[in-house]
């Protein structure tokens, strides 16, 4: 029996365009995009000619040059099944609620849809997503660089490509910081006003864009905020509530230069020494599963 797209460990364009709800001929190219998670898969869209002129080079100045396809959109295909319509609208109102607090600066625009996804077992729902491709450096909250020099390796990084933005080394940098700040007090609202958090935790989920803000473009495992005893775990056993707030504390110390504030609610419910000894536990526990 052929395998449901969703339980395969990575896909490619065959597997794509083979979709019932995919148009066929399909105008673009799919392509596995370098980064994966457990929870979805993620495609680059891409523009047949882009492919073409990557394949055979384009000639500049009498050089060829082989410049790599810049993805048209992203398509994600999310993993988890769904039993029914409310399940994936739950889904996607969560995603709304991240919206509403940090689109468009701080957030990949993404739009989310169900389709009847017919697969080895019969149709059900398949939860999908068209989201903006956004060029940048990845920004990783447990790197283990200062915070002066994390700002100014990310600068340097982004000038690999060409100059970020009309603005100097120090004026990026600070406007950098204040864009961070902003950032992180969204995100605080958001978990105050309606106790949910995006997951900042993952490698790869934050970009930091050559303008100097920093976006989330991963909303597939935003979870519900509880000030309570309670560690809440995901649909693949991992603690990314508490991991998500422990990485908001290290962008707030590492990207603004400053120690975070202990005694804040946020961070004096789910920084406390005893709770993050707790939380590492379950951590090592879910490594341990889903070792490669």
């Amino acid at each position: 029996m052929p395998e449901d797209i969703r339980d395969k460990p990575y896909i490619g364009h065959d597997d794509v365009i083979g979709l019932n709800f995919i148009k066929n001929p399909c105008p673009y190219v799919f392509r596995r995009h370098f980064r994966q998670g457990l929870r979805s898969h993620i495609m680059e869209i891409l523009k047949p000619t882009d492919m073409a002129a990557e394949i055979s080079g384009t000639m500049v100045d009498g050089v060829r040059w082989f410049p790599r396809a810049k993805p048209h959109k992203i398509f994600r295909i999310f993993r988890a099944r769904l039993e029914t319509l409310a399940r994936a609208l739950e889904e996607i109102r969560r995603v709304k609620i991240t919206e509403q607090y940090l689109s468009p600066v701080y957030l990949a625009k993404s739009d989310e849809f169900v389709v009847d996804y017919i697969g080895p077992e019969g149709r059900n729902l398949m939860l999908c997503g068209f989201q903006e491709f956004v060029k940048g450096e990845i920004l990783d909250p447990w790197g283990i660089l200062d915070s002066g020099d994390l700002v100014a390796v990310l600068y340097h990084n982004l000038c690999r490509h060409g100059r970020p933005s009309d603005l100097t080394k120090t004026q990026w940098i600070h406007h950098t910081r204040s864009q961070t700040a902003i950032l992180i007090a969204k995100i605080k609202q958001m978990i105050v006003e309606k106790a949910h958090v995006p997951d900042l935790a993952g490698v790869g989920n934050l970009v930091m864009v050559p303008s100097g803000e920093i976006k989330l473009v991963d909303m597939n495992n935003i979870s519900r905020v509880a000030f309570d005893s309670d560690i809440q775990l995901d649909d693949r056993g991992y603690p990314v509530c508490d991991k998500s707030i422990e990485a908001l504390s290290l962008l707030e110390s590492k990207l603004l230069g400053r120690p975070v504030d202990t005694s804040e609610a946020i961070y004096r419910h789910f920084l406390d020494p005893q709770r993050l000894r707790a939380v590492q536990v379950r951590e090592e526990i879910f490594y341990q599963k889903n070792k490669t």
